[in-house]
């Protein structure tokens, strides 16, 4: 008689890029408890690693000190590099609406600030200007070029990249699976704890923390951005959003409230997530399946929208 012994799950949660990473780990039930405990306890130091390297709200990061460069070269690590080409597929999958390039528009509408920490801010030298051309960045071996006047903000695709590399770290260390979250973006890969697929709730944006139904997903991404998070008002009264609208450089108007995408990985996901509240609804929803991504919208009035592909996964 064979007998099969269920795998463990180890939860850990932690603060990260301004708000609450968690991550669920998938063992084998043969790992030492003090080998699963060091694979879970990793997640923080390598997280505060990638926020060190790409946070705008710290002034000697990779991304703070290529800014401040004003056009000049400058070294910086390699997982700066992998969000560097990840930005740059990203702006041209989707016809530049997802643009990294609007920090100073993002600054100038009020959000200079770190919403978890007032006293840290974003600091731009005074050639800053939103919507600069990233073809025009070199990137030779571990140097890096941006044009003069280029601002770069790793916003969503930062919190999603890192949910990738995180998770990809956990199996190459012997996880048998994992869900990572950080800040709303999810990666999945491996074994779920059901042997199944993992299952991802979708919240409500008018009523959180209630959900709008639950996601099956054996491997993948997972994203959501909302206009109804992170607001803030203005010196003239005005309420205003972070999500920039290329065109005008000001808080995107829609009656879009939460784009969620279904892709391969959750820096991908959160690229497709941007033309959601940009571009005619129905030519988004025609649009992401050609991306092999599915999408939910949900408006004003808290209807929702989907992809015809969206159904594979509810």
């Amino acid at each position: 008689m064979t007998v099969t012994v269920a795998a463990r799950t180890l939860e850990h949660e932690w603060t990260m890029m301004g708000g609450t990473a968690r991550a669920s780990v998938v063992v084998d039930p043969a790992t030492a408890p003090h080998t699963a405990d060091a694979m879970v306890a990793g997640l923080e130091s390598r997280g505060a690693q990638l926020e060190r390297c790409w946070s705008r709200f710290i002034a000697d990061s990779d991304l703070s000190r290529l800014t401040d460069a004003a056009g000049s070269s400058v070294a910086v690590a390699a997982d700066t590099l992998t969000l560097l080409h990840a930005m740059l597929d990203g702006w041209r999958e989707t016809d530049h609406d997802f643009d990294p390039t609007l920090l100073p528009a993002v600054v100038a509408e009020g959000y200079g600030r770190s919403m978890l920490d007032p006293s840290r801010s974003t600091r731009l030298p005074e050639s800053a200007r939103a919507r600069a051309d990233l073809e025009a960045m070199r990137i030779e071996g571990a140097t890096v070029t941006l044009p003069r006047g280029a601002a770069l903000d790793p916003g969503g695709i930062g919190k999603g990249l890192a949910a990738d590399l995180l998770c990809a770290e956990l199996l190459a260390r012997g996880a048998r699976g994992c869900l990572v979250e950080i800040g709303g973006d999810v990666r999945v890969a491996g074994a779920a704890p059901d042997g199944v697929a993992w299952r991802i709730a979708v919240e409500d944006p008018f009523a959180p923390p209630a959900v709008r139904g639950t996601i099956r997903l054996p491997d993948g991404g997972i994203a959501t951005s909302s206009q109804r998070k992170r607001r803030w008002m203005t010196d003239s009264g005005t309420e205003r959003h972070h999500l920039i609208d290329p065109a005008t450089q000001r808080s995107a108007i829609s009656s879009i409230q939460t784009v969620t995408v279904i892709a391969a990985t959750a820096a991908r996901a959160e690229v497709l997530t941007k033309p959601g509240f940009l571009r005619p609804i129905d030519d988004y929803l025609a649009w992401i399946p050609t991306r092999g991504a599915a999408a939910l919208l949900i408006d004003a009035d808290g209807v929702e929208r989907t992809t015809a592909n969206w159904s594979d996964y509810a």
